[in-house]
């Protein structure tokens, strides 16, 4: 695993330890910033389900201003901050353990909103529905703004959820992604 592009380019980065955790392959994130970005001016990024760090770390390496890491584990939490320590990204980057519920609750307190926000949930827990639902009724995401969930290919997502409509659909082996754009921005508009 590595980060596959900008700044950081080639920079290695750790795996949580253990088989709990399924990073995104470099092939998969590498095809998704080529459809959202592929690199960025500013903004702030949300990864939700963090596991090793790498989608948040990607959109740092791209441009992204800062980065707020949430996971549930001890040991993905641990593995962001050695990413973060090892990229000399810590001082754009927040990181808390929290269930994705509980912390969207906590950023909505703090009047926060995202330019890009990435749901990489376990495969066998997924609400990307409800998440997706509830960061578009909350109003989230910045018009113009990205979700891009990462699920098992049998998962079928609808093409509009709240404010956000599907605009690309890509699978790769087991993975699928779904990108969906909040408001009313059009692709490539970031």
């Amino acid at each position: 695993m590595r980060v596959v592009s900008g700044s950081l380019k080639g920079r290695p980065l750790k795996a949580v330890p253990g088989s709990s955790t399924r990073p995104t392959t470099d092939k998969v994130k590498e095809a998704i910033f080529n459809m959202i970005g592929p690199y960025f001016d500013g903004g702030r990024a949300l990864d939700l389900f963090g596991g090793s760090g790498g989608l948040g770390i990607e959109a740092l390496s791209r441009g992204a201003d800062s980065c707020i890491f949430v996971d549930r584990e001890q040991k993905a939490v641990q593995t962001i901050h050695l990413n973060l320590e090892a990229c000399r990204l810590k001082d754009q980057a927040e990181v808390y353990r929290n269930d994705a519920e509980r912390a969207l609750k906590a950023i909505l307190k703090r009047d926060l909103r995202f330019q890009l926000v990435f749901l990489d949930p376990p495969y066998k827990q997924q609400k990307l529905k409800a998440l997706i639902n509830y960061i578009s009724e909350m109003k989230l995401v910045d018009d113009g703004g990205y979700i891009v969930a990462e699920h098992g290919t049998e998962v079928s997502l609808p093409d509009e959820i709240g404010g956000c409509r599907l605009i690309k659909h890509e699978t790769y082996g087991a993975a699928a992604v779904s990108i969906y754009l909040f408001g009313s921005g059009r692709m490539g508009e970031n």
